[in-house]
């Protein structure tokens, strides 16, 4: 089992200090990891999310949709969507009322690369911890926010 403490060589004023920085390091040490994951698949975590969201829309969205639905509201967002239109992965769709609004979804490769990507894959980030303590996690983490 990790130790924030021994982690960072540190010591913290209080709990708080504590549970802050192991929340900081700990988000490091996941994005770490899905680096490391997706970049076997020649994809980024964020142009992951963004396949996902297209694959449960079952529609085209909007690229302001696509933002709203993101985890981490990227700022980039087209350009990880044209790296992704580059892979055909996903396409543009002009919006027939508006030219200044352009829909995307995924294509049929786009769909396939998901297939290969097990919806698992987190579950041996998070092995050590029960269901019982991955709810208690969660709810403290809302929280937080």
């Amino acid at each position: 089992m990790g130790d924030i403490a021994k982690d960072v060589n540190s010591k913290f004023k209080d709990n708080k200090t504590k549970a802050l920085i192991n929340i900081l390091y700990t988000a490091n040490w996941i994005t770490a990891k899905q680096n490391t994951f997706f970049a076997g698949f020649g994809i980024s975590p964020q142009q992951y999310n963004i396949l996902r969201i297209l694959r449960g829309a079952n529609t085209p969205l909007s690229m302001q949709v696509v933002k709203d639905r993101m985890i981490e509201r990227a700022p980039n967002a087209t350009r990880l969507t044209d790296k992704l239109c580059a892979k055909e992965l996903i396409e543009r769709i002009p919006c027939e009322n508006d030219r200044r609004v352009v829909h995307v979804q995924i294509t049929k490769k786009g769909l396939e690369l998901l297939e290969e990507i097990s919806d698992d894959f987190n579950d041996d980030w998070l092995g050590e911890i029960t269901e019982q303590e991955a709810e208690q996690l969660s709810d403290l983490l809302d929280k937080l926010r």
